[in-house]
């Protein structure tokens, strides 16, 4: 699999539902340069893990706006798959209520730009990237398609993103959001073992 941190998120510009109901034409990771963006790839619409994940989402999505993050899903499935399955029930297996965008890859070119499809060139795996301001990929995580996330665990990144940038120091294993931090140096791990 390819390493994307560090360098550019590959662009992409693709048909998408929004607020659960709306279809567009163009979605495009440039358009949400300033904000952080969390792409995440699910293998299928109308699957059994997928469900799970995208109300996952769906339910901290204010606390990922309050960090500046869009959230973005992203699947081999339509445009019409994806509605149709935003028009599904949750009790029903659906995802009624999911509001951020789902982008339909339907040719698979963003899941292959991304390095997330499956070997067989079926599915995308269940791919995440945390993407800064600036269109750089800071973080990814590939799962197999049994495996869900954990989407405190991306809040927790995010927060770990944010506290780097804006005080220059580095966050330690188990780093939480209000956790001591150290300084990027052997004296600043000293000293965070010190204490």
């Amino acid at each position: 699999m390819g390493v994307l941190v560090g360098r550019k998120a590959p662009e992409f510009n693709a048909p998408a539902v929004v607020n659960g109901n709306t279809f567009i034409d163009s979605c495009q990771l440039f358009a949400f340069r300033g904000k952080y963006v969390v792409l995440f790839f699910y293998p299928l619409d109308f699957t059994f893990v997928c469900p799970t994940e995208l109300h996952a989402f769906q339910d901290k999505l204010e606390e990922f706006r309050k960090k500046n993050v869009e959230v973005l899903g992203c699947s081999v499935d339509s445009k019409f798959s994806h509605l149709a399955w935003l028009n599904t029930p949750r009790n029903k297996g659906g995802i009624q209520g999911v509001t951020y965008p789902l982008i339909s890859d339907i040719n698979k070119t963003i899941a292959r730009d991304y390095d997330v499809l499956t070997e067989d060139g079926s599915v995308a795996l269940r791919g995440l990237f945390l993407i800064d301001r600036e269109g750089v990929v800071r973080h990814q995580v590939v799962n197999d398609l049994g495996l869900g996330r954990n989407v405190d665990e991306v809040l927790r990144l995010i927060d770990a993103l944010q506290f780097t940038e804006e005080f220059g120091e580095v966050c330690p294993a188990n780093w939480n959001k209000g956790d001591k931090s150290m300084k990027p140096s052997e004296e600043g791990l000293k000293e965070y073992f010190a204490e």
